[in-house]
């Protein structure tokens, strides 16, 4: 849709082709870009479920009349008028009982009570902010709306956060309006999910949990920060089923992560957030969109030789047709992360290990058997176009040359192209030996850092 727009846009007539249950997220991203009624031609069924024969059948018999209707007939194609209230109009009067109805009628909450955002309230809850309401933040694609202060704090009351915790909500919106984010990706079918990680001395004070339970709800900042960014995309960037998301499984919204600021400093490592340019010290927020995830349990050992391997076999087995993000759907974007308890944390400083020699022996440990990898990419998932092997890839020069030392098929590879790509956050119970892994989604979702300002305006 987004071709068809730039093309529409200097007079060329497009037709965009979509797949069949496709039609109602194509229609919206063009109206969030401006333009209502772009023509769509509309293939049955998934190109991938099909034969070739199939596919031509269909594309001949259905959808080849739409093409040409597209290309020859005028379409009416204008500026998105769908009737919006505006930020101040009153949407629902009654009872709590009423109000909460009308909004899970209207699609405007997660499905679980909300408190009413009413206008006092908003107002309210920015009181103590010398922020302007309607200050806008950037633009939410693809719905194309502005992201303002006031609709971020609406969405607030809504999910019960505190007004202390704008800042952090502000930091989260910056992410979303940030191109290099890519929030429009939102809404892609294998129903990634964003993961928020705070960094700071601040958080502690905000009330987010770094110890014990660490990714469950249950602590009012982390669950009500994650539900707001939930909404916000719902309500504000058009995450729905009847316009921008096509998950076909959701992911459940994952809590806020807190990093245990105090380990960090015992052990003299760095905070996540120092992988994006950030000092040990600042307030930081930083998020990306996670694919899968993954227990290790009872990591044994105490030394960091002992403890990698069980560990880089846990990256090795969330890492599945996101490994397409080395290639083909990005270069060089898969960045999995490794959640370490804090004892796990304390056990690599005992040998020595700074997050850096981390990231080398995980490099060195974390890998699959090349015909796997292009299985993952290749034959079973069909992103790696025309399904060359990563010897001929890295032999192009396409992907490092670590990847096709050889051509033998049960050659170990890596999960990423380079060391640096493994991403290490420590949290959780300080004397419990888990971990826990992610895999991400690569540009659908992009790990982007912003820092989480508390100064008065």
């Amino acid at each position: 849709m987004r071709a068809s727009v730039a093309a529409e846009s200097v007079g060329v007539p497009s037709v965009s082709l979509v797949c069949e249950g496709f039609e109602r997220q194509a229609s919206a991203t063009g109206r969030g870009a401006g333009f209502d009624g772009l023509p769509l031609g509309v293939l049955r069924g998934h190109v991938d479920a099909q034969d070739h024969d199939e596919m031509i059948s269909y594309l001949r018999d259905l959808t080849l009349d739409q093409i040409i209707a597209g290309l020859t007939i005028a379409p009416v194609v204008s500026e998105g008028t769908a009737s919006e209230p505006a930020s101040l109009d009153v949407v629902a009067t009654g009872t709590i009982d009423e109000i909460n109805e009308s909004f899970t009628i209207e699609g405007w909450s997660d499905g679980l009570p909300v408190i009413p955002p009413t206008q006092d309230r908003v107002t309210a809850f920015l009181a103590a902010s010398n922020d302007n309401p309607w200050r806008i933040v950037g633009t939410a694609r693809p719905s194309g709306r502005h992201i303002t202060v006031w609709s971020v704090a609406v969405n607030a009351v809504m999910t019960g956060c505190q007004p202390r915790h704008l800042p952090v909500l502000l930091a989260l919106a910056e992410i979303i309006a940030d191109p290099g984010y890519g929030v429009e990706h939102s809404g892609n079918t294998t129903g990634a999910d964003a993961l928020v990680i705070v960094n700071g001395p601040s958080m502690a004070e905000l009330g987010f949990n770094a110890r014990q339970g660490a990714l469950r709800e249950g602590v009012h900042a982390n669950t009500s920060v994650a539900r707001w960014l939930r909404l916000y995309l719902r309500n504000v960037c058009g995450f729905t089923a009847d316009e921008h998301d096509k998950a076909t499984f959701g992911n459940s919204t994952r809590v806020v992560l807190a990093e245990d600021e105090q380990t960090l400093a015992d052990i003299d490592w760095q905070p996540l957030s120092a992988e994006f340019g950030f000092e040990r010290g600042e307030n930081v927020v930083t998020m990306a969109r996670m694919n899968s995830g993954l227990i290790i349990g009872g990591v044994f050992g105490s030394t960091g030789d002992a403890i990698v391997p069980y560990l880089a076999d846990g990256l090795v087995r969330v890492s599945g047709w996101d490994l397409a993000h080395i290639y083909a759907l990005g270069q060089g974007h898969y960045r999995p992360l490794l959640i370490l308890s804090p004892i796990l944390a304390r056990t690599f400083v005992r040998s020595g290990w700074g997050k850096d020699d981390v990231k080398q022996a995980l490099f060195a440990k974390a890998r699959m058997p090349a015909a796997k990898f292009e299985q993952l990419i290749g034959e079973w998932s069909n992103i790696n176009a025309g399904r060359r092997t990563l010897f001929e890839l890295a032999s192009e020069g396409l992907i490092p040359p670590v990847f096709g030392e050889s051509d033998d098929p049960r050659r170990l590879v890596p999960i990423v192209t380079e060391a640096s790509k493994f991403l290490i956050a420590v949290t959780g119970d300080p004397n419990r030996n888990n971990a826990y892994v992610m895999s991400n989604d690569g540009l659908h979702g992009n790990w982007t850092a912003k820092a989480v300002d508390r100064r008065p305006e």
